[in-house]
Order: C-alpha cells, then sequence, then structure tokens
C-alpha cells in the first residue's frame, strides 16, 4: 500500500497552457494573491498589494537577495562557426564554470566557442556528471561587464517571449550575482510596498540562495523519496539570524517570501529553530511529513505540476487543500509559475 503524497503522480493538476503566465504585469504589486488557511483550507482571493493585511507588526518577512545573472551565452564554435548555447550553472575558481551546452555533441573536451565576435571566448575543459561541461573562460576586462553585454535571461523553458525588460526577472531588492533563475515569489514586491510593509513594525530579513536550474528538473521518478536534489549556495548572516531570532522569541512569525527562502532557513536552523549566521550547499528536498523549524507562513507563487516546490508548499499547508486551491485558481483564471500570481499560505 503506497502512503498518499509520496507518488508523484499525487502532485498532478491540469493546466491550461495558455494560463501560463509569459509576460510579467505592468505594476509588480498589481497580480492576484490566493489566500490559503493551512489548517482548515480556507481561501479569500486579493490582490498582491493587500498583503499588508495579512501582516502584523512583529513579523518578520525573509527575503532572497539573490541577483539573476544574464546566464544564456550564444557563441560559435572556432573553426566550424556552428551555432552553441551555453547556460551558466556554477562559478568555480580561475574563470571555470560549470554549464549546461547545447547541442551537447559540438561540446567535446578541447573544442573553442567565441562570443560576441570574440570579446569572449571558452575551451571545454571536461564532461561531468548529466552531461555538464567544465569550461575556462578567456576575456580582456571585467567579467561581469561582458557577461552583462552579451548574456541573455535564462527564462525558464516555459516562457517563449522575449523579455523587453532585463530587470523584469529580478527582485527589487537583487543584490547578490549567482542565480540561473530568479526567485519568483519576491518580483510582487515593489519598493514603496516593502517600505510600507517595514514602517508597519514587519521585520525585513535578507537570507541568500543562488537558485540553480534544477529548480525546473522534474521529478522523474514515482516514488517522491527517490527524487535527487540538486544542490544551490546559500548563506544566512549575522544580521539575517539575529531578526529572525528575535521574531521567535517574541511570538511573531516568520513569513518566507518564496520557496528558496524557505529552504535557506530550514537548512540553517539548529534542531531547535535557532539561527547562526552560516553559509554552504544544501539539498534540502521539503516534502509531506516535513516538520518545518522555522517557518510559519509562506509567500509563493503558483507551480508546476509534479514538482518538487508544489511538494514543499503540500509539506506546510496538506496536499489536498492546495490542490483544491490550485483547482479554484485554474477554475478563476489565475496566471501560473514565474511571471504568474501569488499565494499566501498563512
Amino acid at each position: 500500500m503506497q502512503e498518499i503524497g509520496l507518488q508523484t503522480k499525487d502532485y498532478y493538476f491540469d493546466l491550461p497552457q495558455e494560463q501560463i503566465a509569459q509576460d510579467p504585469l505592468e505594476d509588480r504589486s498589481s497580480s492576484r494573491l490566493l489566500v490559503l488557511d493551512k489548517e482548515t483550507g480556507a481561501r479569500e482571493h486579493h490582490i498582491f498589494k493587500d498583503i499588508k493585511s495579512y501582516l502584523k507588526p512583529g513579523d518578520c518577512l525573509v527575503l532572497n537577495n539573490t541577483k539573476v545573472i544574464p546566464a544564456r551565452l550564444i557563441g560559435e564554435k572556432e573553426g566550424t562557426g556552428a551555432k552553441v548555447e551555453i547556460l551558466l550553472l556554477k562559478r568555480k575558481e580561475n574563470d571555470i564554470w560549470e554549464t549546461l551546452v547545447k547541442p551537447g555533441k559540438k561540446a567535446r573536451p578541447g573544442a573553442k566557442i567565441i562570443f560576441g565576435g570574440g570579446l569572449l571566448s571558452c575551451e571545454i575543459l571536461s564532461i561531468e556528471e548529466e552531461g555538464n561541461r567544465l569550461i575556462q573562460f578567456s576575456y580582456d576586462g571585467i567579467f561581469e561587464e561582458i557577461l552583462d553585454q552579451l548574456g541573455q535571461m535564462p527564462l525558464p523553458p516555459y516562457i517563449t517571449h522575449q523579455l523587453q525588460d532585463k530587470n523584469r526577472y529580478q527582485t527589487v531588492y537583487a543584490k547578490y550575482e549567482g542565480s540561473a533563475a530568479a526567485p519568483t515569489a519576491g518580483l510582487h514586491f515593489t519598493k514603496e510596498l516593502l517600505k510600507e510593509i517595514e514602517e508597519m513594525g514587519v521585520r525585513l530579513a535578507y537570507v541568500t540562495l543562488h537558485v540553480g536550474l534544477g529548480t525546473f528538473r522534474p521529478v522523474k521518478v514515482d516514488n517522491v523519496k527517490e527524487h535527487h536534489m540538486h544542490s544551490e549556495f546559500y548563506q544566512v548572516d549575522a544580521q539575517a539570524a539575529e531578526k529572525i531570532n528575535q521574531t521567535k522569541k517574541e511570538g511573531g512569525r516568520i513569513i518566507c517570501v518564496g520557496t528558496t527562502s524557505c529552504r535557506t532557513i530550514e537548512s540553517a536552523a539548529e534542531e531547535d529553530g535557532t539561527m547562526k549566521p552560516c553559509s554552504g550547499e544544501t539539498d534540502i528536498f521539503i516534502y509531506p511529513g516535513y516538520k518545518f523549524k522555522v517557518l510559519d507562513c509562506l509567500i509563493t507563487n503558483f507551480h508546476l505540476p509534479e514538482s518538487t516546490l508544489l511538494m514543499l508548499v503540500s509539506a506546510l499547508a496538506g496536499r489536498e487543500h492546495v490542490l483544491e486551491a490550485y483547482k479554484e485558481a485554474v477554475d478563476m483564471g489565475y496566471r501560473f509559475f514565474s511571471f504568474g500570481d501569488a499565494m499566501f499560505i498563512h
């Protein structure tokens, strides 16, 4: 007898293609907001900026201040001129990066690829597990500036439209470069809204988790427990740890903005839920049965069917409550995924 909620197919739902948001809204904070009570499953429908009416003085919002790098590079293979696309995944030392290269057959060790008419070039060093390539870049000047000039935003595979403004795939508080995908729950906040929330007496704690492309990796095993989670770099500084500890001590709620903030603090917390400044790699996989150590509430977008993110949300609010809320969201024409609408689980 299989336990309910531990089969990948338990997280399937039907989503019409046209409800996958292809473009960001003009005004970040005008997205819709589905509010879900994690105990009762009760639902309410609002606009995102109404989130203020659900926050109380003494609460703490935890936000991920990672910055997406324009990690998609289109170049040509030296000698043949064949088109090659490179996606930067993880920075190593000495201008070496772990990358995803398409088409792979053109990217054997020793091959050289030229970008921007020679502004940037790289050599394939080796092939890693899962077919990722280690490459080493050569350039004159500052790598970040060249990347900004030549690179494109690595939008998720389900977004087919060109992004008009690079900044719309960044949160307004993005600070530390290193992500291959945006922490999308944060895209709904404007600077004004954050200021108003802070003025209410809500603490803002900033943590960092560099989001990897594994976020979009489908769960390919039937049994959830067998899924191998990707690992990502995270950091919690002394200031954030103190704000979270203080909030807990005073009886306030810890409200994570996005699954990445949630995974950061749950990875960093001691067993008793206290936080210390720390950094490292995390491959935490949260699914039903998980006991949250720090998080009380979650602001998050609507996630892909059968994804690890939907499993995380179900660990917090219960799979049935979540799938009922998703069904209602589909019926009411909510916009899904990265540029879509939001949910507040409390």
